[in-house]
């Protein structure tokens, strides 16, 4: 089978970056699902992991969000069978969805929104799981139940961003503020269901106490925590909630939150899946959830381009955007071409 993958840590404007590969097709076993790969997106976790991983000896398959269809099935599976469309986000553990045919364990995998093709389903399953679990599992925002309050999201263009701003705005009742530096990103942040969007790039504080806003009582930093931490902490409300989702954030001053009683939650959206935690096939449950609210109209994709099919050439090009810094929601590739 076609695959693409690194062998060595290196920056992305050289061609070997990554390359394309033969495979052999792998054999699913206990919950295995075997998947023909027809769309992934890109995240910035599989440009880290490029520039900085090394793939001990052997070629690396990257990818982790993909949408397919299922062709063989483990012993131990429940809830699919051959045939069906499929979604989700792999795990780094296991080879990933750069390639043809992909093995997932099926209790971290969803069916497919009906509505969405292969490609705009593609892009949703990493972004949706770590917006959905830091607001509903980390935080605990009550869904479908007032509560009031507010949430800023800093960083609200990007996957994660548009993810948190669309769940939170649709399934709560929380006055939602997103960040964006940007005409275009800003514009994208109000389609995404923002009722404020401020600049992070000026005082954040005093944008928001000129927009009359209260001082927010969540907040949710998809990125450059280490960058903002400071100054949002001082914004965040007494009692307040800040969730942050980077691993590289160094040595965080967590003090400030002490004095506030405020709490500090992470979220990794792999835990579940490489630990296989109790809570493990809740990702099951929550991508079904997102299925259907896609295909009843509460949330939209947020696939912003298609970079055609996935070989090395293309997937080069969609890393080289993401570490510009200026993606708009999640690039897609589609198909692996003759």
């Amino acid at each position: 089978m076609k695959a693409v993958a690194f062998t060595h840590a290196r920056p992305v404007t050289e061609s070997d970056a990554l390359i394309d590969i033969e495979l052999p097709v792998p054999v699913p076993r206990h919950h295995d699902l075997l998947v023909e790969i027809k769309a992934v997106s890109v995240n910035p976790v599989d440009t880290k992991i490029r520039r900085v991983g090394e793939p001990l000896g052997e070629p690396r398959v990257l990818g982790f969000d993909a949408a397919g269809i299922v062709r063989a099935i483990g012993p131990e599976v429940q809830n699919f069978s051959v045939g069906d469309e499929v979604f989700y986000a792999g795990v780094p553990d296991r080879p990933g969805t750069n390639a043809e045919f992909h093995l997932v364990d099926d209790r971290i995998v969803g069916h497919k929104p009906k509505s969405l093709s292969f490609a705009a389903a593609a892009a949703l399953p990493l972004t949706s799981l770590t917006a959905w679990e830091m607001l509903f599992d980390r935080f605990r925002i009550p869904r479908d139940q007032p509560q009031g309050g507010t949430l800023l999201i800093v960083g609200g263009a990007g996957g994660v961003g548009s993810m948190a701003t669309q769940l939170a705005a649709q399934l709560t009742d929380m006055m939602v503020i997103a960040t964006a530096s940007r005409p275009e990103t800003q514009e994208w942040c109000r389609t995404m269901g923002a009722h404020h969007v401020v600049n992070h790039h000026h005082d954040l504080g005093a944008q928001i106490l000129q927009a009359g806003l209260a001082p927010p009582d969540h907040i949710f930093c998809v990125t450059h925590v280490k960058q903002h931490f400071r100054k949002l902490v001082e914004l965040l409300a007494p009692e307040g909630a800040m969730g942050i989702i980077e691993s590289n954030t160094g040595a965080l001053d967590v003090s400030p939150l002490i004095h506030k009683s405020a709490t500090l939650h992470t979220e990794y959206m792999f835990t579940r899946g490489m630990l296989h935690t109790p809570t493990m096939s809740a990702q099951h449950r929550t991508l079904e959830a997102i299925a259907h609210l896609v295909d009843n109209g509460t949330l939209r994709t947020t696939m912003t381009e298609n970079f055609g099919p996935i070989n090395a050439a293309n997937l080069l090009r969609a890393h080289a955007a993401i570490e510009s810094d200026r993606v708009i929601g999640k690039i897609v590739l589609e198909g692996f071409g003759p």
